[in-house]
């Protein structure tokens, strides 16, 4: 099989470029011809003889929404030249103007416009529209590209379902959930004195971006206050975050511990109690796998993608993020019982572990795989025309 992905970028430490790594990775040991089409990937993908990188590179221009205008041209241009040389293509989202067979969807604009969370009904200004206008022009080009894409891949039960409801067809939709490293992020004792934390305190974690309030960090600040024996560490860039600011006001400064941007994560979820993570829009996180798998008990809540993986046995999933009550009492019971953590720190690990990056890629070679076997038996046309059948969620079967 002779496969390209179009991505901007195929690496680790980048959300949607590391699930292209894993995928490629497990492209070329299959033994697949692989194409990567891309302004970055990492150094042992550039080196590896089995990969053919077309490069196209979009730093220097101002903006991301001009960066990805040109190369969603640029790789268009590629692949209407050598679209014949191929027997699939998968892309992400509306990254390029090309059809693709397979659009695998970590985001989707339209709900996100949609969302109260969004910046531009929080910002009435120049920056406020430029995020609407990327946003509106995003939702626009992705229901174009899904429509043409054979199988669309969704991260999350919450992502299928926000296809469905901008008229994808729910025959056409494959969910394949985001991976997690389990060396990586895993249970284990660390010392809370070397990472500058309180030892002798129930500890809750959260991190995420807290520039923005889409992660929902001021909920939990003022949840916390009803749960005085609790303090919070809270990972994430402080420059230009207004919470610090209202954890004074709130009296927390002796009980949330802002550690800026750390690149030791997996530490720090290793000396938390439990993890609280109840953002307002979320498509599908890769935060939660983490905290799961390191046997962290979560706390979150339905908008937040990745939600269905949270069971009553392994955490709490709030029906409204912004129920400061409802948080309130979710973070007083994992004060208060222990032992309800060690339990559910032991059913997170269990949820994760299905759910590996090694997994992860391979069910997106299988399909991959047999996408091109129908397009063997269909001589390359529509795949909507009979042939064998591909088994998708929801509970149905689409004989493509």
């Amino acid at each position: 099989m002779k496969l390209c992905i179009v991505t901007h970028a195929v690496k680790k430490g980048d959300g949607q470029g590391r699930v292209n790594y894993e995928v490629a990775k497990e492209v070329i040991r299959r033994g697949h011809h692989l194409t990567l089409v891309a302004s970055e990937i990492s150094p042992e993908l550039a080196e590896n003889s089995k990969v053919h990188w077309i490069s196209i590179p979009v730093n220097g221009f101002p903006t991301e929404f001009i960066r990805n205008i040109i190369f969603a041209r640029k790789s268009a241009a590629w692949l209407k030249k050598h679209r014949s040389e191929l027997d699939l293509v998968k892309v992400n989202g509306a990254i390029t103007m090309a059809n693709a067979d397979v659009n695998a969807v970590h985001f989707v604009h339209s709900s996100w416009l949609r969302s109260p969370a969004h910046i531009s009904r929080i910002r009435r200004d120049l920056y406020g529209f430029y995020q609407w206008l990327y946003t509106a022009w995003n939702a626009f080009l992705e229901k174009r590209a899904f429509k043409k894409a054979k199988v669309v891949v969704a991260v999350s039960q919450k992502v299928a379902q926000e296809l469905i409801d901008i008229g994808v067809p729910a025959s056409k939709i494959e969910v394949i959930v985001n991976g997690v490293d389990l060396e990586e992020f895993s249970p284990d004792q660390v010392s809370r004195q070397q990472l500058h934390l309180p030892s002798d305190v129930t500890l809750a974690m959260f991190a995420g971006d807290i520039r923005t309030p889409r992660k929902n960090l001021d909920t939990i600040l003022r949840a916390l206050v009803k749960v005085p024996d609790l303090h919070l560490v809270v990972v994430g860039n402080t420059e230009g975050s207004p919470f610090p600011q209202l954890a004074a006001s709130l009296g927390l400064n002796q009980r949330v511990h802002f550690l800026g941007y750390r690149r030791d994560i997996p530490q720090i979820m290793q000396a938390a109690d439990f993890f609280v993570f109840p953002s307002r829009y979320e498509a599908c996180t890769l935060v939660l796998l983490e905290a799961l798998a390191s046997g962290l008990p979560v706390i979150t809540a339905s908008s937040t993608g990745g939600a269905e993986l949270v069971t009553p046995e392994c955490g709490v999933v709030l029906q409204d993020s912004d129920d400061i009550d409802a948080l309130a009492s979710a973070l007083s019971l994992m004060v208060s019982d222990r032992q309800l953590r060690e339990q559910m720190g032991k059913a997170a690990r269990t949820v994760a572990q299905q759910h590996s990056w090694a997994t992860m890629a391979q069910t997106y070679v299988d399909l991959f795989e047999e996408l091109s076997k129908n397009e063997e038996y269909s001589s390359h046309t529509d795949l909507s025309s009979p042939s064998r059948p591909i088994t998708l969620p929801f509970g149905t079967t689409s004989a493509n």
